[in-house]
């Protein structure tokens, strides 16, 4: 491939990338561009390390012949362990050069040597020659988490290998590419950190742009607060070791239960999930508040159901449901903004919520919630009596699920019915 074929496709890895061109076709139109300029590429990898609450990094992969593989997966922990992904990671190529401080390596598959490394014998198997391997290293202020460099290998089927020309193309090219996925990543990256830690809508607004201090908007929301009973007592009474997967367990159960049903998780505190509901249709959006309590029992009975075969310690939850106006967005200071809601019902939803346990019940809803709602709504909820909740001036009526839904299957079929509709 000659200097101005370089330049070209360095200019086109340079163009896409800014245009956000995702990794997968990042790699296809490289592979491509590289066999229309000459180099003999039989397939592609790429490797790169991300920051991700369950993954540890990403594959791309490309094949100039078809295949059932998929040309984007997601790999788990490699580390120290003793499972299968710890074992193929040790023994691969790049493990290798790694342990080695090898930036390069080129390996004949026809050499059984080649064969004692990982996946290398399949390659061989499907026709594949010649292995020629890359570690692009980044540098400390580049580093990202585990994000610490690009590996990438590239394969020929030419009995010869890359010959000098195609090796020379291939180290100028190949680092370029890396730049182009890595700033790919980030931009995964950054979306998904702020989602875990600022929630779907939140996140969307400040990657919007929506960053400034003091940019709020006033809305109209259903609010929920739910908190775990007892889980103090638990806390000190279990390994420390134990506290964290504890809680884990149980705000998992909450927040999949409020996504399914649409809602946007704020904060986590403590034990504690403070989420809202949002939507044109303000009886809708009742109906589904109500659908997540509704899931996450259903969820709560499955990881009690888990932690008591293993013989962990288990607990139930309380759950508040309140409607009113907050004030939405950023609050802080320059230095420390949090993307959240506050307002007088953000503080009633928490105290409805701690109301549970004098009332003894593990669900309640002011009667701003319940009195949204349609008739067929408001006939499953039940008073439970006019209280005075703490800091909140006013008394109000709290309502429950009526009991029958749990003790006849008949009014439970009916509910399920009318959260579903």
């Amino acid at each position: 491939m000659d200097l101005p074929l370089r330049l070209d496709l360095i200019n086109w890895l340079v163009s896409q990338s800014l245009t956000g061109l995702p990794e997968n076709d990042l790699l296809r139109g490289f592979c491509e561009r590289c066999r229309a300029g000459g180099l003999d590429l039989s397939r592609g990898l790429v490797v790169i390390d991300t920051l991700h609450p369950v993954f540890e990094g990403r594959g791309i992969q490309w094949n100039s012949a078809a295949t059932n593989e998929r040309d984007v997966f997601e790999y788990g922990p490699t580390g120290d362990g003793d499972d299968e992904a710890a074992e193929n990671w040790r023994r691969s190529v790049f493990f290798h050069m790694l342990e080695k401080g090898h930036d390069e390596i080129r390996l004949d598959l026809a050499d059984p040597a080649s064969l004692d490394f990982s996946r290398l014998g399949e390659l061989a198997e499907k026709g594949h020659r010649h292995f020629l391997g890359f570690v692009n290293r980044f540098g400390e202020a580049g580093t990202l988490g585990q994000m610490d460099c690009v590996y990438s290998y590239w394969l020929t089927r030419r009995s010869a290998g890359f010959d000098g020309p195609e090796l020379a193309a291939l180290r100028d090219l190949v680092p370029v590419l890396g730049l182009a996925v890595k700033s790919a990543m980030q931009v995964d990256i950054a979306r998904t950190l702020a989602r875990v830690y600022l929630g779907r809508d939140a996140a969307e607004q400040v990657l919007r742009g929506r960053i400034a201090r003091g940019v709020t908007e006033r809305i109209s929301a259903v609010l929920w607060f739910s908190d775990l009973r007892g889980s103090t007592g638990i806390a000190e009474s279990i390994a420390p070791d134990e506290i964290i997967p504890f809680l884990n367990d149980y705000a998992e159960a909450s927040i999949e239960a409020i996504h399914e049903a649409g809602g946007e998780v704020l904060k986590l505190i403590g034990d504690g999930v403070l989420a809202m509901f949002t939507g044109e249709d303000m009886t809708a959006t009742r109906r589904a508040a109500l659908r997540a309590e509704y899931r996450f029992r259903k969820n709560m009975i499955a990881v009690n159901t888990r932690r008591t075969g293993d013989g962990r310690p288990t607990t139930t939850a309380y759950v508040g449901l309140h409607v009113g106006e907050v004030f939405y967005g950023n609050i802080g200071s320059d230095d420390r903004l949090d993307f959240t809601v506050v307002g007088p019902a953000v503080n009633e939803v928490s105290r409805i919520a701690s109301m549970c346990s004098s009332v003894d019940r593990k669900f309640l809803a002011s009667s701003e919630f319940r009195a949204g709602l349609d008739a067929s709504g408001q006939r499953y909820l039940v008073s439970t009596g006019r209280y005075a909740l703490r800091g909140i001036n006013r008394a109000q009526d709290l309502y429950t699920l009526d009991p029958e839904i749990a003790g006849n299957e008949a009014v439970r079929g009916s509910y399920a019915r009318y959260l579903a509709g």
